[in-house]
């Protein structure tokens, strides 16, 4: 049966939906980060009497300007074990968490499963706690995520859902550990991409799950900004041309570590020599703690507090040059992968640079973070707002000048694996619901073949084909009925009131026949007992007025 609401009327039920599920994923990925806090802490602590040093903190996550303690060469022996650990840890296929969010995505929600997200929850939490070059945010990254699964267990969620729910999880998460949940909103969903490119029907759930997860989190740590940034005016004139330098040499910075990090071959990252490849980088780390600087430890966000206050001057430039060796060294094996140890790169070399030229050192640090994150990251618009929520409205022109810079002579390549070229290149959104040869979504090797020739009626002769694969868009998939409309192929996620139903107790309007299930990336042929599981996707074949009703049907509220 058909609903009784009109289309536009259930389109407002469902955008309701999402804004309310968005809302309640952000609050309860809020909660879980206050738990993650106090684990950071502790496991910070307990790094600390290993290793007698502390690196230092930021404002915003209760970082205190004091000095840090000398590294203890035997303590420093730990960084190996931990670096073996964590890259046993984390799996290689998708790389660290961030990774895994957008590899995940365009697999069409295929993200690895609690367990796997567990463990990468725990490799991340040893190695940020040890000092490696892992960013407090992959940590939050991955509660999100888990945060988002958790939601799901207590709701019914469709596959559409499901995947924007994961994506808000976790912007809120990075909401709340950066402290800027309208850029943190914005990353989520342009780091999806390597070119210009947005999900918009993904911003706004993030935007709603950021705001309500910073709101949650700021309940109990304060919604003191993440860095502590003397307040910044325009720059004038004069400083242009050295504010233009230190963007182009931090673009330049971003793009050979991006080159770099292909000098390791894949098969070393992701085969079995990757946990011995992960203990030479924990030793390579201690090394440079003992003979160089203890400042190669932790993600960086510190050194950008003090570089910002210009406590280091000229000898960020050394600092940052180091780290930009470790995340060279460490990003193919998720190492450095995320938000913050960019951010501590850049900002550091910005810093050094900055005090070179005589530029207000607050504001190169700010604009070489820019500039680096844009070219790591794919994410220019999202790094300009970030150096805003720290620096303020002042700063705005000056860094979407160095990230539009930095975005168009750096290119697409970038530190996070899974970014596509352009929305079309994503498995969610290849050959869409509705279009003619919708199989195109799926893999090349798939073949259709029917159970049973359509049902033809008197004035129409049957059709059967055997081979549905893909077609040219101007060739009908299938013509029968009196009407001869044609009939196309559509794809879409399992309903919620579906879910455990067997087939043959589907009650879909004439016209309308399912000819295949996509479970666990394959596809597979039906048959009347098969049950239905929330991660199914169904392929119907149907001419376009069935589906229409059909999808009146499965839109009812509380489906």
């Amino acid at each position: 049966m058909r609903s009784p609401f009109p289309r536009a009327v259930l389109t407002r039920l469902e955008t309701g939906r999402l804004v309310v599920l968005s809302v309640l994923v952000g609050a309860l990925v809020g909660g879980l980060s206050i738990l993650l806090r106090l684990l950071l802490e502790a496991a910070l602590r307990l790094g600390a009497l290993v290793t007698g040093y502390a690196p230092p903190g930021t404002p915003g996550e209760a970082g205190l300007l004091m000095a840090f303690g000398d590294a203890l060469p035997w303590g420093l022996l730990a960084l190996p074990v931990l670096g073996a650990l964590y890259t046993w840890l984390v799996p290689a296929s998708a790389g660290d968490a961030l990774g895994q969010l957008v590899r995940g995505y365009h697999a069409r929600g295929q993200w690895p499963g609690p367990l796997m997200q567990l463990r990468t929850l725990l490799g991340t939490v040893l190695a940020y706690g040890a000092g490696l070059l892992v960013g407090r945010d992959s940590a939050f990254t991955v509660t999100g995520q888990l945060g988002a699964r958790l939601l799901g267990r207590f709701t019914r969620l469709d596959a559409v859902e499901a995947r924007t729910l994961t994506l808000a999880g976790a912007a809120a998460a990075l909401g709340a550990v950066l402290h800027a949940p309208l850029a943190a909103a914005v990353l989520i969903a342009e780091v999806l991409y390597r070119r210009f490119e947005f999900e918009f029907e993904v911003v706004m759930p993030c935007v709603l799950a950021a705001v309500a997860g910073t709101a949650v989190y700021g309940l109990a740590f304060g919604f003191t900004p993440l860095l502590s940034v003397p307040e910044l005016g325009v720059p004038a004139l004069a400083q242009l041309p050295a504010l233009l330098g230190v963007a182009l040499i931090a673009t330049l910075a971003g793009w050979l570590s991006v080159q770099a990090v292909r000098t390791l071959p894949t098969r070393w990252a992701g085969g079995r020599w990757r946990p011995v490849l992960g203990g030479l980088f924990g030793l390579a780390t201690a090394a440079l703690a003992v003979y160089a600087t203890p400042g190669v430890l932790g993600d960086g966000s510190g050194w950008v507090q003090l570089g910002v206050s210009d406590f280091v001057g000229a000898e960020a430039g050394a600092l940052g040059a180091w780290r930009w060796l470790l995340l060279a060294l460490g990003a193919r094996l998720a190492f450095g992968g995320g938000v913050l140890p960019s951010v501590g790169v850049g900002g550091l070399i910005g810093a050094g640079l900055g005090s070179a030229a005589g530029v207000d050192p607050a504001l190169a640090t700010l604009i070489g973070l820019v500039a680096y994150l844009t070219v790591t990251l794919n994410v220019p618009l999202a790094a300009a707002l970030l150096a805003v929520a720290w620096g303020g409205e002042a700063l705005l022109p000056s860094a979407l000048l160095a990230a539009g810079l930095a975005h168009v002579l750096s290119g697409t390549s970038g530190l996070v694996p899974g970014q596509v070229e352009a929305r079309a290149q994503s498995g969610v959104h290849q050959g869409g619901p509705g279009l003619i040869g919708g199989l195109a979504q799926l893999p090349d090797s798939v073949r259709f073949i029917p159970r049973r020739a359509p049902e033809a009626s008197a004035d129409a002769p049957a059709v059967l084909y055997d081979d549905l694969t893909p077609q040219p868009a101007d060739t009908p998939t299938e013509t029968t009925g009196s009407t001869g409309a044609e009939r196309e192929l559509y794809r879409r996620g399992v309903p919620p009131s579906w879910r455990g139903a067997r087939l043959k107790l589907l009650s879909l309007p004439p016209g309308v026949e399912v000819v295949g299930i996509v479970r666990d990336g394959s596809v597979r042929l039906t048959h009347p007992e098969m049950r239905l599981t929330p991660n199914d996707e169904l392929v119907f074949l149907a001419r376009p007025d069935a589906y229409a009703a059909l999808e009146g049907l499965l839109r009812l509220p509380g489906a």
